[in-house]
């Protein structure tokens, strides 16, 4: 059976090896890699999770109260939006910006506010828990901020590369560049 959609990626890397900035819109906010399998996977097991929890709720609709059954669906919707928020963290560039989507926090730097952006060596959290390790992280330095004061935008352990080195080197460039063409020195 043909996937298409993966046929299209890889049309897209080789674009994207000749090009820099293979896009004709620059003004769209766009995430300059692809989601990690940690991150989709996640994503998946709350959908399957909501799927459940749908299911009940139409069960409850059959034997049981309305209200009941609004409840799950209402729940599941609220389960749905999380794995749809979930898919969204991450890196997003365009012409304005850089912006780092959080689960529960979005938050946009100008360009022109941008000092640097830079692969540093240091201890990193490992899926966002408390543990640490020794890996690799793309920060962020700001003309009116401390770099210690912001988190990295990437590292080798998040969700999206854990295990995904060549993938990591690629994000980071990618966004490096986007750096260098549209921050002023």
């Amino acid at each position: 059976m043909p996937l298409p959609f993966l046929t299209a990626d890889r049309a897209f890397d080789e674009v994207a090896d000749d090009l820099a900035l293979p896009f004709d819109d620059r003004d769209h906010w766009r995430r300059p890699y692809r989601p990690g399998p940690w991150r989709v996977g996640a994503a998946a097991l709350v959908l399957l999770l909501a799927s459940y929890v749908l299911f009940a709720g139409v069960i409850i609709a059959v034997t049981g109260t309305l209200t009941a059954a609004m409840a799950c669906f209402g729940g599941a919707v609220l389960v749905i939006l999380c794995a749809l928020r979930l898919l969204r963290v991450g890196v997003w560039v365009s012409a304005q910006g850089l912006r780092r989507v959080t689960f529960f926090l979005t938050s946009t730097t100008r360009w022109d506010k941008v000092v640097a952006v830079r692969t540093v060596q240091q201890p990193v959290r490992w899926l966002g828990l408390p543990r640490t390790v020794q890996g690799q992280a793309l920060v962020l330095v700001r003309g009116d901020r401390s770099p210690d004061d912001l988190p990295p935008l990437l590292t080798t352990h998040n969700a999206d590369f854990l295990a995904r080195m060549e993938a990591f080197d690629r994000a980071a460039d990618a966004i490096e560049v986007w750096a260098d063409e549209y921050r002023r020195p």
